[in-house]
């Protein structure tokens, strides 16, 4: 599964795995992919770095990638503080009637919420990148479109390719204009943030758009057939995350929360304003819907959401409280049924892509040469 674009970055399958758990991003890597590790999570610096030096000791060498969540326009002078202060008091009764009502327990005394959305603040991202950059990262990607244009030229001086998502061709356009290097064409059925255009529509929209600019198609993609087809459609690679939370490697806060994603089928997602502000796809639970009924007083633009409701996802994690208990994931899940190794997940990957080309080639008359 090479192209011209894995071969640049030394890799030897077009599979950029996008993953907040270092141990996942690592076996990417290791398994002839591209691991990306999702940095949100990390409001000190010293936490990345930690993980980057695990990484870089779990590696075998192989490269990786880091992915971030800046705007492209800065905002100066705005502090966590200030954004705390901006969130209405009724939304905050509305989360603490949700969970009364589940009986969902307080942090013990002085817990603090293990689910910032922090990374969120563009100072935050900015923190992350002065300690990213003093590792060997061969990519920069974020997931809120471009980058500001100093953090592209800082990437650049370091020879770090930097790759932005996109859910239209009209915003890949933006990135190709902004000195973005890879465009990831992120499909609808994705999970997490996403836009309204499926993979099949999207992927040939921004190869067509971006040329010769590469692009990894992203958005309910989980089999090595899929992955023919992406590259069949002018995608460069594949950009997978939902597949990999199910895998051995990775560090799902409960075994609820496990069980319910093997157990989800492709039907069970909704894109939802719930989490963050914005729309991303995730598990449907009666945590989304209360938020998303008309009855309730509706979610708060980015990153308000994510500050309001951060201890309150903390709290369903830790207790497990299954009728609340979700994340982000694509519509990929129904294929998700049971643990396995990142390895594994690679072997049918490969396998199922060699399957789809020869029966391609067959259809062809190009069986055998």
């Amino acid at each position: 599964m090479q192209t011209e674009l894995s071969k640049t970055l030394g890799v030897e399958h077009a599979v950029f795995g996008f993953t907040p758990f270092p141990a996942v991003a690592a076996a990417i890597s290791r398994a002839g992919g591209f691991g990306v590790l999702g940095a949100v999570r990390y409001t000190a610096p010293d936490e990345l770095k930690r993980d980057l030096d695990w990484i870089e000791a779990h590696v075998d060498g192989k490269p990786y990638g880091l992915d971030v969540v800046m705007p492209a326009k800065k905002v100066e002078g705005v502090t966590e503080a200030d954004v705390e202060a901006m969130i209405p008091e009724g939304h905050r009764q509305f989360v603490r009637d949700t969970l009364a009502r589940y009986g969902v327990p307080e942090l013990a005394e002085g817990e603090v919420s293990g689910w910032r959305i922090t990374g969120w603040m563009e100072q935050v991202a900015r923190n992350q990148l002065d300690v990213a950059f003093d590792y060997p990262i061969r990519l920069l990607a974020n997931a809120l479109g471009s980058p500001p244009a100093d953090v592209v030229a800082r990437a650049h001086e370091r020879n770090v390719l930097v790759a932005a998502l996109a859910g239209s061709a009209r915003h890949a356009l933006k990135h190709k204009e902004g000195g973005i290097d890879i465009v990831v064409a992120q499909g609808y059925e994705a999970g997490g943030h996403t836009g309204d255009i499926a993979s099949m529509v999207l992927t040939p929209e921004v190869v067509d758009a971006v040329a010769p600019l590469p692009v990894l198609a992203a958005g309910g993609i989980g089999s090595g057939q899929q992955v023919a087809a992406a590259l069949a459609l002018g995608a460069q690679g594949v950009w997978l995350g939902s597949l990999w939370l199910t895998t051995t490697e990775a560090e799902l806060p409960s075994p609820k929360l496990i069980e319910k994603l093997l157990a989800a089928g492709s039907g069970d997602t909704v894109r939802s304003r719930a989490l963050t502000g914005k729309p991303a796809r995730q598990l449907r639970t009666e945590w989304t819907d209360a938020w998303d009924s008309a009855d309730g007083p509706g979610t708060l633009p980015m990153p308000l959401q994510g500050l309001l409701v951060a201890d309150a996802v903390s709290r369903i994690q830790k207790y497990e409280v299954e009728p609340l208990l979700g994340t982000p994931v694509g519509q990929i899940v129904g294929r998700m049924t049971s643990e396995r190794s990142v390895q594994a997940v690679f072997d049918d990957l490969t396998r199922g892509f060699e399957e789809a080309v020869d029966r391609i080639n067959r259809i062809a008359g190009r069986s055998g040469q």
